[in-house]
């Protein structure tokens, strides 16, 4: 039925789930079960076997999380998608049927601190490699991909900095070397940008920012554009070639445009274990109904917040992507037409102490390591999120000592203003 549509309002309530045929309920259940009973034993060998699709083991498969992947592919335009337990295991989702050892990636250096940690040091463990370059110099992606390199990361609006990524242009240069684009869209969600509209191979999201926004629950996801030919050169063999995890199935040949999605719960989910679970999925989606008049609010805010805040005495420079003052306020019409999002950061003139002391001043705003929330959200990223991060690291990802991080919520834009403004008198 919810293919018929097309507005995403009528999506984000609609897409992915219908009445319970048991019961009739309209809100999707929360099928709290580990394993459901199988018809015979040829029932049981069809669904391993893939010939059917069908409930084996909720680490695989699950009805609550089903229509949330399904809901999330719709809202993205995906063939596909795959959940799991947070944004963090969605990354590792992504790359696991690309890599292999020695193979690297080629990403962004503006990422969420706990991204550039886990691909400069936690992926060698697996063998795995990653070159960080400025995605603003395409020379120098074009430069750091090799004949090793299978995927190109980037975020759509990045984190904290609010830097608003030419998709277009990424994504050229990764139909030219062959290779897939991951994008991940958790700060501007669906809403704001279809990252498969501009060439992304696919598209991963921390589902426990602005698609859930209510601060509850962690979750992650990864769609399939089902656009990609894993079959174009032997650079996948994990959805090329027969898959020895696997009996020896080749994906790709078997079930083509959805090769990626079902070797994300075949293999992914049952070797890895990343499983998101059914009361979390249950949350998100009754977020996601929410989820495009949220984002109106937030962007309303932050556009009316930050330009206020360019004006301030106490501030040197606000980061937003939708200010005339913005290096990126040219690309917002063509990546993100409904906004550039509510995630910017804000300088400081008194530097470091400054931003610790104001961070401590707030009373409205809430210090946590999260964003995306209803509510405005606070942090010092230098100190925390990417404390981790060298000086010369922090600057790169928009992070440096002298700067916070905004996450604008939906509240009175007046009262959020008048927050700020007394912790930025504060600090004098």
């Amino acid at each position: 039925m919810t293919d018929t549509f097309q507005d995403f309002q009528t999506l984000a309530i609609h897409a992915g789930a219908e009445p319970d045929p048991a019961t009739g309920a309209r809100q999707t259940p929360i099928y709290q079960t580990t394993a459901y009973v199988f018809r015979d034993a040829d029932h049981a060998a069809a669904l391993f076997n893939l010939a059917e699709v069908g409930y084996i083991y909720s680490r695989l498969t699950n009805p609550t999380i089903g229509a949330l992947q399904n809901r999330i592919a719709a809202l993205e335009g995906g063939a596909g998608a795959v959940c799991c337990s947070s944004g963090h295991a969605a990354q590792i989702m992504a790359l696991f049927p690309l890599m292999g050892p020695g193979k690297n990636i080629v990403a962004s250096t503006r990422l969420y601190g706990g991204t550039i940690t886990q691909f400069s040091q936690t992926i060698k463990r697996f063998g795995w490699s990653c070159t960080f370059v400025d995605f603003d110099d395409l020379d120098a992606v074009k430069a750091a991909i090799d004949e090793n390199t299978r995927a190109v990361f980037c975020e759509t609006i990045a984190n904290p900095g609010g830097y608003i990524t030419d998709l277009d242009a990424i994504s050229a240069i990764t139909d030219e070397a062959g290779i897939p684009l991951i994008v991940d869209n958790t700060t501007a969600t669906p809403y704001l940008c279809k990252p498969i509209e501009h060439g992304a191979t696919l598209v991963v999201h921390s589902l426990t920012k602005y698609m859930t926004g209510n601060g509850t629950v962690t979750g992650g996801a990864v769609v399939d554009s089902g656009k990609f030919d894993w079959s174009a050169s032997d650079k996948f063999p994990s959805l090329s070639q027969p898959e020895p995890a696997y009996h020896g199935l080749c994906f790709h040949e078997a079930l083509g445009p959805m090769a990626f999605t079902f070797h994300g719960i075949a293999v992914g989910l049952r070797d890895l274990g990343m499983t998101m679970n059914p009361q979390g999925a249950h949350y998100t989606l009754m977020g996601i109904e929410t989820l495009p008049l949220r984002m109106e609010k937030h962007v309303a805010n932050a556009e009316k917040i930050s330009k206020w805040l360019e004006t301030h005495p106490a501030v040197s420079a606000v980061t937003y992507g939708g200010l005339d003052s913005s290096p990126y306020k040219a690309r917002v019409p063509k990546i993100c037409p409904k906004g550039a999002g509510a995630l910017f950061t804000v300088s400081l003139k008194g530097g470091y102490e400054a931003c610790t002391k104001f961070v401590s001043e707030l009373k409205l705003f809430s210090h946590v390591a999260n964003l995306g929330d209803a509510r405005s959200l606070v942090i010092h990223p230098a100190s925390t999120t990417h404390r981790q991060l060298s000086p010369d690291q922090q600057i790169a990802a928009g992070a440096a000592p002298d700067t916070v991080r905004l996450s604008i919520g939906i509240e009175g834009a007046d009262d959020l203003m008048a927050d700020l403004d007394q912790a930025l008198n504060a600090i004098g």
